[in-house]
């Protein structure tokens, strides 16, 4: 057992407790002999050890099916038959785990894909960084506010927001209302995507009223062209009972491999490891080391696996992590989330698609045009620019144009509330509404009518790469 008075730090070794989770496979443990980064230091060993216990025996929140066709769906937006929409906050909260707000980011979700689905003229995967994204990777280990130093804040997981000592201890209990709080979440998503919530024309309905507003005048045409594309399949009969559920699934930065692994289950069907915490998993740009932890743990489980690559990400990183992560180049398997900024994303990513195109594999290659963009206001909050976000997401489509691939998604950290943490947008935002808008406890994110526009602009960009 590792001394638990060792300081862990975003390059260094933390404390690891090793204690086994039920599902027992060959090398599955491999990634505690290894580096790891951005790891908790749990306060207490005997709550460590109880909660990893406790989430060894709990039920799954996703199931090998559900993961199995994400697979399938996956691997047909790699091969430019569907796109991939994946979208939630940077950082969810307990708090805010609520059935309002949780409906009203699914609500977001799905408005947002009716819009792609008719500009892509395919089929939209619709995925939430929801029910699991409540690890943060920091760029500190600490934070100091009038010359008090305390534990940086890792997400509701591990640790709370609020800067006092018993607060930002780090208390492997959290883990077990993170589950817990999962399994609510993804019973309100099952809820709403299964029980008419979803119904096609609602949802098209709702996006008439965002298109109302003066200020998105300019959607109106592309919202009557898909009003009229209803109204057709209706007067052809159309069975629209089939359209009134959809599928929706769950993902989030697989970060907390402690979490992580107490989680994972053997399949009774296959005999192979799946990590039931989200059907699909991704390791972050901080964490992508080849020789370490987070790429060595999700190279052993089935999930279908994402990984950020900023612009710093030479094609030799990508292909060597290719080669570890799906090593079989099995279709669905592997996305590779470029989070590159608008400076950047024209000059970096050209290089990455044509070499891992050159070399055979067939990879979703998806857009995160939030995380390169962030900035900081005049009046001090970190916040993105609504033009510098779509400047990425245009650049993303031009190089992928230019190289003959298909852009295949979008990932967005985006709210269905109407929040004011991003500048910008057609009805816009100014450092001013932050004063009493702003409410992440991380990274901002687009709010509802930021979301929706984005939509919008994606559609017109997706019918033209057609």
């Amino acid at each position: 057992m590792t001394d638990l008075s060792t300081a862990a730090t975003p390059t260094d070794n933390p404390t690891v407790l090793t204690v086994s989770g039920p599902a027992e496979y060959p090398g599955l443990d491999e990634w505690r002999n290894l580096p790891i980064s951005q790891q908790p230091t749990w306060a207490d060993p005997d709550v460590y050890a109880a909660s990893i216990k406790e989430l060894g025996s709990v039920p799954p929140l996703v199931f090998a099916g559900e993961v199995d066709v994400l697979r399938e769906r996956l691997a047909q937006a790699a091969q430019g038959k569907a796109f991939l929409l994946q979208g939630g906050d940077c950082a969810e909260t307990f708090e805010a785990a609520t059935a309002d707000r949780i409906s009203a980011r699914v609500k977001t979700i799905l408005q947002m894909a009716v819009v792609l689905t008719y500009g892509a003229s395919l089929p939209v995967i619709k995925m939430g960084r929801m029910a699991g994204q409540f690890a943060k990777p920091r760029s500190s280990n600490d934070e100091t506010r009038d010359g008090v130093t305390l534990p940086a804040y890792r997400g509701d997981i591990v640790n709370g927001y609020e800067f006092t000592p018993e607060s930002r201890r780090h208390d492997a209990s959290r883990m077990l209302r993170a589950y817990h709080t999962s399994a609510s979440t993804l019973n309100l998503i099952r809820a709403f995507t299964q029980g008419g919530f979803a119904d096609l024309r609602a949802v098209h309905t709702w996006n008439r009223g965002f298109t109302a507003n003066p200020a998105h005048a300019r959607y109106e045409t592309l919202a009557k062209d898909i009003d009229r594309a209803i109204k057709f399949m209706a007067s052809c009969g159309a069975d629209f009972d089939a359209l009134k559920t959809v599928e929706f699934f769950a993902s989030h930065e697989a970060l907390l491999l402690d979490y992580e692994r107490a989680l994972t289950r053997i399949d009774s069907r296959t005999g192979l490891p799946y990590d039931t915490s989200g059907h699909f998993l991704w390791i972050g740009e901080r964490t992508r080391g080849l020789d370490q932890a987070h790429v060595d743990f999700l190279s052993r489980v089935r999930n279908p696996i994402g990984v950020k690559l900023g612009p710093t990400t030479s094609a030799e990183d990508a292909l060597a992590l290719i080669d570890k992560l799906d090593p079989n180049r099995e279709p669905g398997r592997l996305t590779f989330i470029t989070r590159m900024g608008a400076k950047n994303i024209r000059e970096k990513l050209p290089d990455l698609v044509e070499k891992v195109t050159s070399s055979g594999a067939r990879v979703l290659w998806v857009t995160d045009p939030m995380h390169g963009n962030t900035v900081t206001s005049p009046n001090g909050y970190k916040t993105r620019n609504f033009d510098d976000v779509m400047d990425e997401v245009r650049g993303f489509f031009e190089v992928h144009r230019d190289q003959g691939t298909f852009p295949g998604g979008l990932h967005v950290e985006m709210t269905g509330d109407d929040v004011a943490e991003c500048l910008g947008g057609a009805d816009p935002i100014d450092q001013e509404a932050f004063l009493t808008g702003y409410e992440s406890v991380c990274d901002p994110r687009l709010n509802h009518k930021q979301s929706l526009e984005m939509a919008f602009l994606v559609a017109g960009a997706l019918a033209h790469s057609r």
